[in-house]
């Protein structure tokens, strides 16, 4: 049965007044968190429009007293939680929230959720980890980029993802002997073949100098930086060659410097507007995501010949209109590679 809540502004205005001095405890486990929410009588008929992320309580209870308790055991890769890999920490990020009336009715209370759990320095791979030495020479730069796990802590072992779930993209260039390096996706499109030509149906995914066009249509956007020669766009599966062979064709731009323009930059759709990811205060250079970025200036062209480009192909990657739970028994035929050239 579907109840329908139809609630004057005054019954709302009421309920977010009673509902904001929680009482909210916390425990977060190695792979889980366990939430206790406890809340007034007048919330009781309302048990089913408490969430954590997209998760109604696992438990919920009425106390001898009259009150609520809304419990949430989950594990932290459900719930929409997102994972933040900063320093030797990971972090995990979510939120409660109360929303009487159905979507697209906001919520009229949330409440933040982080759990901190320190990095095993054993388990971080390889790739994740780079080096940090410093120098003024031009050695050849070395390029990769793969489709990582859920996890974010490995390269995947499946190129099957189901439609709407994310397919982390990590892409990074390893320094060696150069001074410090900013990696930036430039452009990158979706196309049912390795190779493209002149006549291949293309899926826009990244364009206009680092604007990340999925993020407008989506949920996907860059994770937060663990080093400036690495990026991670966490991309969200589209509809485009479901069922077959789709291929991510992105153009890398790498170069010495440390300040960012209109044609040198990551920015995504956060909260409604365009943000830049190394520094949200400079979102400004972002406006122009929704026009062009295409500035021709002295400064410009000087930039784009000390710049390096990198062409890099990954897939296959199939995605299939199924639910991932339905898919942990399936072994793709042949994972994820890398096919790259230098332009």
């Amino acid at each position: 049965m579907v109840t329908h809540f139809c609630l004057g502004v005054v019954a709302l205005a009421v309920l977010a007044t009673a509902v904001a001095d929680p009482d909210i405890n916390v425990v977060c486990a190695k792979d889980s968190v366990r939430i206790t929410w406890r809340v007034a009588p007048q919330f009781v008929p309302y048990a089913a429009r408490f969430f954590l992320g997209n998760c109604m309580p696992s438990a919920w209870k009425v106390l001898p007293n009259g009150e609520g308790e809304a419990r949430f055991n989950y594990k932290l890769y459900d719930c929409k939680f997102t994972k933040q890999l900063k320093g030797k920490n990971v972090i995990y990020q979510n939120q409660l929230s109360f929303r009487p009336q159905a979507k697209p009715k906001p919520a009229i209370f949330t409440y933040p959720i982080q759990c901190v759990q320190k990095r095993p320095e054993g388990k971080v791979p390889q790739f994740l980890n780079p080096g940090s030495a410093i120098s003024e020479g031009h050695s050849k730069l070395v390029f990769h980029m793969e489709l990582l796990n859920e996890q974010l802590t490995g390269v995947s072992k499946t190129n099957v993802i189901p439609l709407g779930s994310f397919m982390p993209i990590w892409a990074a260039v390893e320094q060696k002997s150069h001074q410090p390096l900013v990696l930036l996706m430039d452009e990158c499109v979706a196309a049912s073949t390795p190779e493209l030509q002149p006549n291949s149906q293309v899926y826009p995914i990244i364009g206009n100098h680092g604007c990340l066009l999925e993020s407008k249509r989506g949920s996907s956007l860059f994770l937060p930086r663990y080093h400036s020669s690495a990026i991670i766009l966490y991309l969200q599966s589209f509809k485009f060659g479901m069922g077959g062979e789709v291929y991510i064709h992105c153009n890398l731009i790498v170069w010495d410097g440390d300040y960012l323009d209109q044609r040198k930059k990551a920015c995504h759709v956060k909260d409604g507007r365009w943000e830049m990811l190394d520094d949200s205060a400079r979102s400004f250079l972002c406006k122009c995501c929704d026009a062009s970025c295409n500035p021709r200036t002295k400064r410009a062209a000087v930039e784009e010949s000390n710049s390096r480009h990198y062409n890099s192909v990954l897939g296959p990657i199939i995605i299939v209109d199924q639910p991932a739970s339905t898919l942990k028994a399936e072994t793709a035929a042949a994972g994820p590679q890398e096919r790259a050239n230098r332009s």
